[in-house]
C-alpha cells in the first residue's frame, strides 16, 4: 500500500518532534504540578503521538493514554529507506533516564523524526517526557524494523519524497 502526500505536509510533520525552546532560554516553557504531567504536556503540543501514536488524528486526540505512543507499523518512504515510528512505551521501558537524555540532546535516527526539536529541548523537559512515559509503562510490540532504500517494505508506508512539479 503506497499513501502520498505533498511535500507541504513536510512543515507538519516538523512537529512530530518533541516540544523544542530557544536554546536563549535558560530554564524550560514547561511547569507543571509534576514531571509527569510537564511530560503528558509536552508530548501533546510536541506532536510525539501524531507519528508514534496510530489513530491519534483521526480521533482527534482523544484516544486514551493506554493506547499512546505504542509506534506504527506504516512507514516513511524517501531516499534514506523506510522507517518508523518507535513505540517509545518499549524503548524507555529499557532505557535509563541517562541514555535517554543523551539520546535527547546528542542522538540521530531516520528521517523524517525532526531530531532538532528534541535536541533543543532542556534537560528538565527531556526528564519530564521520560518520567511520562515510563509511567504508561511497557505495552504492544516493536515497530517493524527499518527497511533499506533498495528493499521494498512488506507494511504500509507513506512516500515522503520532494517532487517537481511538471512544466506545461
Amino acid at each position: 500500500m503506497r499513501i502520498a502526500i505533498p511535500l507541504v505536509s513536510l512543515g507538519f510533520l516538523a512537529v512530530c518532534g518533541l516540544y523544542a525552546r530557544s536554546s536563549a532560554m535558560s530554564t524550560p516553557y514547561v511547569s507543571a504540578a509534576s514531571p509527569q504531567d510537564a511530560g503528558r504536556y509536552l508530548v501533546i503540543v510536541g506532536g510525539c503521538n501524531d507519528c508514534h501514536t496510530p489513530g491519534w488524528d483521526q480521533s482527534q486526540g482523544r484516544l486514551p493514554e493506554s493506547k499512546w505512543l505504542l509506534g506504527s507499523d506504516v512507514g516513511f518512504r524517501g531516499p534514506w529507506g523506510t522507517s518508523y515510528p518507535a513505540n517509545l512505551r518499549l524503548f524507555v521501558a529499557h532505557t535509563s533516564e541517562a541514555k535517554w537524555l543523551r539520546l535527547a540532546h546528542a542522538g540521530m535516527g531516520d528521517p523524517p523524526m525532526p531530531w532538532a526539536n528534541l535536541h533543543a529541548l532542556s534537560t528538565r523537559d527531556a526528564r519530564a517526557i521520560y518520567a511520562f512515559v515510563k509511567a504508561l509503562g511497557p505495552a504492544g510490540v516493536e515497530a517493524a524494523a527499518y527497511v533499506p532504500p533498495n528493499r521494498e517494505p512488506t507494511t504500509p508506508y507513506i512516500v515522503f519524497e520532494p517532487r517537481q512539479p511538471a512544466r506545461p
